[in-house]
């Protein structure tokens, strides 16, 4: 019995998040594929020049098979690149992504507010954190931390308040279905409204 009313006090603590937080693994999930994609076309990009170096040896040689071997070492290379940037692009956009909405989360949590300073401060502090870990002497990672919260501070505030308007605009939304059809969960009301819809 006891085990029952602690498991129902735990999902009540985990459902009862602020309205516009963002779920930190989807958001994680989210920053590795893009930086993946990212990585791996940024590669691919810049692997053209290379190829035309290939095919000038190609041109040069006029063996078949040293061509072809020519041909399957250039791709072997092209694929080593392209996928070594794609998994270091998905790692650093990923820990990147984590980073920042794990402190907005934690800010927003214990500030008990969900609001504009909680982007600013996650993008101020994630952009410090990452400034410091670039390579370089201790003065020069000073300067990137400084630097990386400021431009943390410079970005967060905009996207923060981009973001806390939309939320706004989703909740607008939300409350007048609620308002309209009573004490319906989401999906019964969006699925009575688009069959009002149908109707018509």
């Amino acid at each position: 019995m006891e085990t029952l009313e602690n498991t129902v006090e735990t999902d009540a603590k985990e459902t009862s998040r602020l309205a516009g937080t963002v779920n930190w693994g989807t958001a994680t999930v989210v920053g590795v594929f893009a930086g993946l994609l990212y990585g791996g076309s940024k590669e691919a990009a810049a692997s053209v020049s290379k190829d035309a170096e290939v095919m000038l040896k190609l041109g040069s040689t006029p063996d078949k098979r040293e061509q072809y071997r020519l041909m399957r070492d250039a791709m072997e290379k092209r694929f080593i690149r392209v996928t070594r940037g794609s998994i270091i692009g998905g790692v650093r956009l990923g820990m990147f992504t984590a980073t920042f909405f794990g402190i907005q989360n934690l800010l927003a949590e214990k500030r008990g507010v969900y609001d504009i300073f909680n982007a600013v401060g996650a993008g101020s502090a994630t952009a410090a954190t990452f400034g410091l870990i670039m390579p370089g002497s201790l003065s020069w990672r000073a300067r990137n931390m400084l630097m990386g919260s400021v431009l943390g501070v410079a970005f967060g505030f905009p996207l923060g308040w981009a973001h806390l308007k939309l939320v706004e605009k989703a909740n607008e939304g939300s409350s007048e279905l609620e308002v309209g059809q009573g004490t319906k969960s989401g999906v019964s009301a969006a699925i009575e409204s688009l069959e009002g819809r149908l109707k018509k």
